[in-house]
């Protein structure tokens, strides 16, 4: 599935954005809201492994004083809080006019205002609810393929012979 020759994709996520706009996530977010970020980190990092493109999640922390703003790595996802007087969409339209015209970079907000800006400065946009279509159906594809190639699996044990199956189990109880 991975695409060597295509040329990186960027998809910069507006991460509270999205926690509220998918319903699981809002009610997670309700209970505890660290939980739901981690939700969301886990969700994206599957989808980047399996989808080749280069996840950026920036969550609001502009409202948090003395704050000069962090990054760290989730799983292979960078991860962006703010810096205090700066919004999720400020950080993504300031790295927008920096690559926006020289990469492909998609965001994912539903923020109407923020996808119009995101127009303007070369990207593209995609709504909460579209990306969580678009990964709904890279999951199902990708359970589709574990099934066929489980079925393989099963049907190579099958035509092994009784020493060999029985080498195996032992082998098996040794590990387990």
């Amino acid at each position: 599935m991975k695409n060597k020759n295509r040329a990186k994709e960027y998809l910069f996520v507006d991460g509270y954005n999205i926690i509220n706009s998918w319903g699981a996530l809002k009610e997670k977010s309700q209970i505890s809201l660290e939980e739901a970020r981690i939700e969301l980190l886990e969700i994206l990092s599957e989808y980047q492994h399996y989808s080749s493109i280069i996840i950026i999640v920036v969550f609001d922390a502009h409202q948090v004083k003395g704050n000069g703003g962090t990054e760290e790595e989730y799983k292979g996802i960078k991860v962006v809080y703010t810096r205090e007087n700066e919004t999720a969409d400020h950080y993504i339209e300031r790295v927008l006019d920096e690559i926006g015209r020289i990469k492909r970079v998609r965001v994912a907000t539903s923020d109407w205002m923020e996808q119009q800006i995101v127009l303007s400065r070369g990207g593209t946009r995609i709504s909460a609810k579209e990306l969580e279509v678009e990964i709904y159906n890279v999951q199902r594809m990708v359970n589709r393929k574990k099934k066929i190639l489980n079925r393989k699996n099963d049907v190579k044990i099958g035509k092994m012979d009784e020493e060999n199956i029985i080498k195996l189990k032992d082998w098996f109880k040794m590990e387990g």
